[in-house]
């Protein structure tokens, strides 16, 4: 039974892309086979993985507006076992082109619905935004994984987040729940970074990753060489803190 989990932070620059990407990497490498689905129209989900998204033939956009079936929109990336559904530049109109179209807020869990039994994991890369992509992708989930940047006002429209979620639950996805928070760009230098730490895990009652993931320089070269870290550096403290992840993910189902 594949399991699907939608990524998802309105706020930007948390750490969110750079999680599934990597995340995806190291479940793949373990022997899951693993898809990552790149709802974000800025695409950095897609040429982290090495692909060109203004080459790319079908993308994300073709599955929701125009039904296309997945088979013939996924392609494979570096890593064995991890295949991609690439954004386009004509993701960007989606959200407009969606509002006059029925069931729209279920197409992606339609397109989902007709993959093959060949995944175990499904990954959504979600836009900073809570539009009707990010409402596609947490209809279409079993699971939110919330990455959260360890800095000042980490918990900032959170609660906005969790409403979302649960109106989602109530109205279109009742399967939905939290898989986990991540605590992303943690400087142990910094009591900040600790505060903030200490202050989520209160807030968000016991649903928080023990795997914490570090700010790297290594994190943030490794998307420009279109590899995930777990290829482009797998010694870093990034890789093995995803790794880690990976291994806390899979033991949660």
């Amino acid at each position: 039974m594949v399991r699907i989990t939608a990524c998802t932070n309105q706020k930007g620059g948390v750490g969110k892309t750079t999680t599934v990407i990597n995340l995806a990497a190291f479940l793949a490498l373990s022997g899951t086979r693993t898809l990552v689905i790149d709802l974000d129209p800025q695409g950095n989900a897609t040429s982290g993985l090495g692909v060109d998204r203004r080459s790319v033939e079908g993308s994300s956009y073709d599955a929701l507006v125009d039904r296309a079936p997945l088979s013939e929109l996924v392609m494979g990336t570096p890593v064995e076992g991890l295949d991609l559904l690439p954004s386009s530049p004509s993701l960007s109109g989606a959200e407009v082109e969606l509002v006059g179209l029925e069931g729209r807020e279920r197409r992606l869990s339609a397109s989902l619905a007709e993959l093959n039994d060949g995944y175990e994991r499904v990954l959504i890369d979600c836009p900073p935004s809570l539009g009707l992509l990010t409402v596609n992708a947490l209809t279409a989930a079993d699971g939110v994984l919330i990455p959260i940047q360890t800095e000042y006002y980490a918990l900032e429209g959170l609660s906005q987040l969790v409403n979302t979620i649960r109106r989602v639950r109530e109205g279109l996805n009742p399967r939905l729940e939290i898989e986990g928070v991540l605590l992303t760009m943690y400087d142990a230098r910094t009591n900040l970074s600790a505060q903030v730490a200490s202050e989520v895990r209160r807030h968000m009652n016991g649903s928080v990753y023990d795997t914490i993931v570090p700010r790297s320089v290594r994190l943030s070269e490794a998307p420009s060489h279109g590899l995930p870290i777990a290829l482009y550096d797998p010694g870093s403290r990034g890789a093995s803190a995803y790794r880690e992840l990976a291994g806390e993910v899979a033991a949660r189902g």
